[in-house]
């Protein structure tokens, strides 16, 4: 621009517009910078794999810095030599101002020169567009993670009713495991009967791998093979995403009824929850009554928008319980205590009663005593067991106490000192994590639970409210800092205001972004509308630092309002369509995982597009309100050439 401009030779226009953007640079990086150091400090999980990418995106802005006051100017100053000569046009005006782009230029000095005419009417329409921000956050859905990621690959678990055997589960899965392999687009099928280092032998999983992605779902790597096959509609065909066969795999699964079975994503990394999208907790001292409560909200899964749920708690392993009349025992002179012994002893075993010697081999050998597998299961056998009496005699068990069949816990989880029961589950379609969650609060609130009964949230939900806790916390410090930054660059109070105006603007667009591509608010989205300010705020600080230079230069600041934003029009077209094209790979990328970092984009070109005119406009009119403010209370008369502003002839 200098040199078409002004005249100036390459070296000298080099050195003069280096000067001239050497503040709108430094203060565009260092507030970059700001915004990513917080988030490298949050506490949470997420904020450990945050960590890289706030520390990495810092440096590299710094290393640009240094990268624009050094070799851009130096490459200019030399690849530019042939633009001096012959870069007028026809009229004397500069050749870069014409073509398509004079009227680009002359549209926008048009509109803001309305919008200079229309002040309070474009700052009521920005406030408007500000606020509208809250419905719209309400509206879009939250998750912690892009749920349904195609990644090639997801697991079945299988949990069966206890007393089911090994070779009994065994079976099932190979059953489990005929029906997965019979879906088209599944390659293969890896399942393993028994629970594993924990788990129990009534468990099982079922590791299962898809056709590669490029197979099964249109891109455009595939779409080129098509074409070269002759076949072009082959792309079209038989697309089946992981998300659609996973609803297959389900469908197939519900013929077993006494099977609890869960298809799920793997999970990228573990938080707890056993994987599952919903942990929710139940605590209390009772575990009838945790069962219940858990197993009602299992029973209500398709009302509250859930799917193969289960809980942690099962009242369903077979067990004998002895129970003492204790005043029958006092008439027969029984000690319960040998009650207790006697069955510890028949039915438990003593490991070691005596020691057998075999003279042979001279080896000892542990006598072992219990009773025989079929007589332990027996309720009659053990009631007819005796135990001594005081003062002599024998008397059965069964005489002094009542043995029955009882269902019982197969395992207790204690958390706090508290018993608690978990429902772990997975969305159904249509629906996020935070909507859900707030559909359990709502539904245990209408169980009406006792007192000493609580609930909480565990897992995924747990990160997700830290997560957007912490991105809160991270936000308010990056625009503080910002703030400070600019002030002491621009040495004024007032301009770092209106800079970071151009921050709540562009985030109803970003909301709205979100909500059209069918996307959620979770950890990816929330770190591109972290880019997105950066990119945002950078238009702003290059609008009133050159019209800042203009009235500095003695013009007019109607005149410096008009020709310092077409000045600046032409960069913030260049970097803001630099930075969506760069943007697009990743909007339309396909692959393994490719939705989850899609939204990334999506926020960041959505927000930038829709909210770049907006910004435009109402930058300059916040700087001209604002300074009308600070002059009248100086005392001095406000400017009035704005309602007489028109735009220049281009």
């Amino acid at each position: 621009r200098f040199v078409e401009e002004k005249g100036m030779a390459p070296f000298e226009a080099a050195r003069a517009a280096t000067a001239d953007i050497g503040l709108a640079v430094t203060a565009t990086t260092f507030s970059l910078v700001v915004i990513f150091i917080p988030v490298s400090f949050m506490s949470s999980i997420s904020g450990r794999f945050l960590y890289q990418f706030g520390i990495t995106a810092a440096v590299a802005v710094l290393v640009s810095l240094l990268v624009s006051f050094t070799l851009t100017p130096m490459m200019s100053a030399r690849l530019l030599g042939v633009a001096a000569a012959g870069s007028h046009g026809s009229g004397g005006a500069p050749r870069s101002r014409g073509g398509f782009y004079r009227w680009i230029d002359g549209g926008y000095a048009r509109a803001l020169g309305y919008a200079m005419r229309h002040r309070v009417a474009v700052a009521i329409l920005s406030l408007g567009v500000i606020l509208s921000a809250i419905p719209l956050y309400g509206v879009i859905r939250q998750d912690y993670l892009p749920a349904n990621a195609d990644e090639g690959e997801f697991i079945v678990t299988a949990v069966a009713p206890q007393g089911t055997s090994l070779a009994s589960m065994d079976e099932i899965l190979d059953a489990v495991s005929a029906d997965i392999r019979a879906v088209p687009g599944v390659r293969l099928v890896l399942a393993t009967a028994g629970g594993g280092f924990i788990g129990a032998v009534n468990e099982g999983r079922a590791y299962v791998r898809l056709a590669p992605h490029g197979e099964r779902v249109f891109s455009v790597s595939r779409l080129v093979r098509s074409l070269v096959r002759g076949d072009p509609m082959a792309a079209f065909r038989g697309n089946r995403s992981q998300k659609e066969i996973m609803q297959e795999v389900r469908g197939k699964l519900r013929r077993y009824r006494d099977l609890r079975v869960a298809v799920r994503n793997i999970p990228g990394f573990n938080i707890g929850g056993g994987g599952f999208d919903v942990d929710f907790v139940i605590r209390g001292p009772e575990l009838a009554a945790l069962s219940g409560y858990a197993e009602r909200l299992r029973d209500r899964q398709e009302p509250l928008g859930l799917m193969d749920a289960d809980t942690t708690l099962k009242l369903d392993k077979p067990e004998l319980r002895v129970q003492i009349d204790r005043a029958r025992a006092a008439d027969l002179r029984v000690d319960p205590e040998r009650v207790g012994t006697a069955v510890r002893l028949m039915v438990g075993g003593d490991e070691e009663v005596s020691r057998f010697t075999d003279p042979a081999v001279n080896e000892d050998y542990k006598v072992q005593l219990r009773l025989r597998e079929e007589d332990r299961a027996d309720p009659e056998a053990i009631g007819r067991l005796y135990v001594p009496r005081e003062g002599g005699g024998l008397v059965q068990v069964g005489s002094v106490a009542r043995i029955e069949r009882v269902p019982s816990a197969s395992r207790i989880d204690r958390l706090d000192r508290q018993r608690e029961v978990r429902l772990r589950a997975s969305i159904a379609p249509g629906y996020a994590l935070a909507d859900r969650l707030a559909a359990l609060r709502a539904e245990v609130s209408g169980m009406n639970l006792p007192a000493g009964y609580t609930t909480r949230v565990s897992g995924k939900g747990r990160e997700l409210e830290r997560t957007f806790g912490e991105f809160v916390w991270a936000f308010a410090l990056s625009i503080v800092f910002m703030y400070m930054i600019l002030a002491s660059q621009f040495e004024n109070l007032v301009h770092p205001f209106t800079i970071l105006l151009s921050l709540p603007i562009s985030v109803p667009f970003a909301l709205l972004s979100i909500g059209a591509t069918g996307a959620t608010l979770n950890l990816y989205s929330a770190l591109g509308v972290l880019v997105l300010f950066g990119v945002v705020k950078k238009n702003a600080i290059l609008q009133i630092d050159h019209m800042n230079s203009l009235r500095a230069g003695g013009m007019e600041r109607a005149e410096a309002i008009l020709q310092g934003n077409r000045d600046r029009l032409r960069p913030i077209l260049m970097t803001t369509l630099t930075f969506v094209a760069g943007m697009l790979p990743l909007a339309v990328g396909s692959g393994p995982g490719a939705e989850e970092r899609r939204v990334i984009a999506v926020v960041v070109i959505g927000g930038q597009t829709l909210s770049l005119l907006l910004t435009l406009l109402a930058t300059p009119v916040v700087y001209s309100l604002l300074d009308d403010m600070g002059l009248a209370v100086l005392g001095r008369r406000p400017a009035r050439a704005e309602r007489r502003a028109e735009p220049r002839s281009t």
